[in-house]
């Protein structure tokens, strides 16, 4: 008998959390319905489609392909029977704001060499620092990350202690990437990938000098289709183990506890044993429990750091848009103004550094014959005021500084476009102050400082997503949703 027989679980919130939880709770035998609020289901990684371009809204970088094959073989599936991918080649590219112009690619040797270029040594000080960054990476993901210590008697053992031993636990990636470059172009390299973790170098603990490896070891893909396409294949997935999904659905209340829940939804009424919360962990505390019912108060998620928002520009752009790659970042030659004006004094930045994507350099069918499809992502600190007024007048910074830094004119040639930004987040996905992403991964928000998958007020209530471990990120997100259901069948399998 399978564990979770007979049991009934409501999901609440179709994003990569929920998505995984919900498989993972059918495979162990539970009736499980999924309850979107949108009529998409893969939460932030919706897309857009408008006048034959489709737009990937959230997520745009297939990244740790081996957390995808170790989710979909854990039900003796892969990857390649749902979507096909494509390795980028190059990965990214970056224009500097004073002119300059670096790929970075799937061959190291070239990158060592583009390393070295700018400082010399920095070409082994690469490969020593991608060891480092490697030993990270497969320490940290089996035994911490794999392994969920949400708890303070989690790391009160004999194998923490041996595993945790030489890993950049501490200190921020700042003061970890000084020691091996000086170069701050070559710093910056490095650390970019922190935007995905919703850091800064300052406040984003050195452990995470594990997404180098990610980034020039594991490489950058693309799934055919995009993003919208690997939320359709999971889809289908618990099509197939016996996932009832349900859009359009939003959930106003959480009520009741351990095999007497009660869902209440704008439809009606949903009856169940059990409940896994995807939505928003801030919302469905404050929103969506009663007061009694809460782990935390106002002042607790008030208190929080949260990752920023974006600025983003959606644009169906009529001809090719030959200086950019598929990934393409922007950066000022000193970035720290951008985070300070996110972190420390929010406000709408100068200077931005930022990101554009151009899925149509690999993907023929996201745009109609003869155009490009492209966003550009700017991001931006959350709660900031985005009225009409504002994203006017962002629009046209952001278009001067593309034509003024990678040389791509756009204006008189958009055919399609749409904004999306704070309020917008906060609309479509009850994210707090309008976060893109979550709480960010300071040391204080890391490991056991973050939410636990369990409720501590509620028997019966469990949580995934980026608030929870492991946190933000989508392969992070489908970690959570297994350690949620994990969880529930520990406490509630047969």
């Amino acid at each position: 008998m399978q564990p979770l027989s007979g049991r009934s679980v409501a999901v609440v919130g179709g994003g990569f959390g929920g998505l995984s939880s919900a498989c993972y709770l059918a495979d162990a035998g539970a009736d499980v319905t999924l309850l979107e609020k949108n009529d998409q289901l893969g939460g932030r990684a919706s897309t857009l489609e408008r006048d034959g371009f489709r737009f990937d809204m959230g997520p745009s970088w297939y990244l740790m392909p081996d957390a995808f094959e170790r989710f979909f073989g854990y039900f003796d599936r892969h990857p390649e029977e749902y979507y096909d991918l494509e390795r980028l080649d190059p990965h990214y590219r970056i224009f500097f704001k004073d002119g300059d112009r670096v790929d970075m690619l799937p061959d190291m040797d070239a990158n060592k060499q583009t390393f070295e270029s700018y400082e010399p040594g920095a070409g082994e000080a690469l490969e020593r620092y991608l060891e480092q960054s490697r030993e990270n990476y497969e320490v940290g993901m089996e035994h911490f990350v794999y392994t969920d210590r949400s708890r303070p008697r989690d790391w009160l053992d004999r194998d923490v202690l041996k595993n945790a031993r030489g890993l950049s636990l501490i200190g921020s990636m700042q003061d970890h990437v000084e020691d091996y470059f000086e170069h701050p172009k070559l710093q910056q390299i490095v650390q970019y990938t922190l935007v995905f973790l919703g850091g800064s170098p300052t406040n984003t603990p050195a452990l995470y000098n594990l997404m180098s490896h990610v980034d020039f070891n594991l490489g950058v893909w693309y799934p055919d289709g995009g993003m919208g396409a690997v939320v359709d294949g999971i889809v289908e997935l618990g099509d197939e183990l016996g996932v009832e999904y349900r859009t359009g659905e939003a959930v106003t209340e959480i009520k009741g506890r351990e095999n007497a829940f009660r869902v209440e939804t704008e439809r009606g009424a949903h009856e169940v044993d059990l409940v896994v919360s995807d939505a928003d962990m801030a919302h469905t505390e404050q929103e969506l429990l009663h007061p009694q019912n809460r782990q935390y108060d106002a002042d607790y998620w008030d208190d929080r750091t949260y990752a920023p928002s974006a600025f983003l520009l959606y644009l169906g752009v009529e001809g090719d848009v030959p200086e950019l790659a598929h990934h393409t970042l922007v950066l000022p030659t000193d970035w720290h103004q951008h985070f300070d004006q996110i972190f420390e004094a929010p406000e709408w930045p100068d200077d931005p550094a930022y990101y554009l994507c151009v899925p149509s350099k690999t993907d023929d069918d996201v745009a109609p014959e003869g155009h490009s499809n492209l966003f550009a992502l700017v991001p931006i600190a959350p709660d900031l005021d985005d009225d009409e007024a504002t994203r006017d007048r962002y629009r046209e910074l952001v278009l001067d500084d593309i034509r003024e830094n990678t040389g791509t004119d756009l204006r008189d040639r958009i055919v399609v476009e749409e904004r999306f930004t704070v309020s917008d987040f906060a609309d479509r996905y009850n994210s707090y102050g309008g976060t893109a992403l979550g709480m960010a991964h300071t040391l204080t928000q890391t490991s056991l400082f973050r939410p636990n998958h369990r409720s501590d007020a509620v028997d019966g209530l469990y949580f995934a997503g980026s608030y929870t471990n492991p946190g933000i990120g989508v392969p992070m997100c489908l970690i959570s949703g297994e350690h949620a259901a994990a969880k529930l069948i520990e406490d509630y399998g047969k």
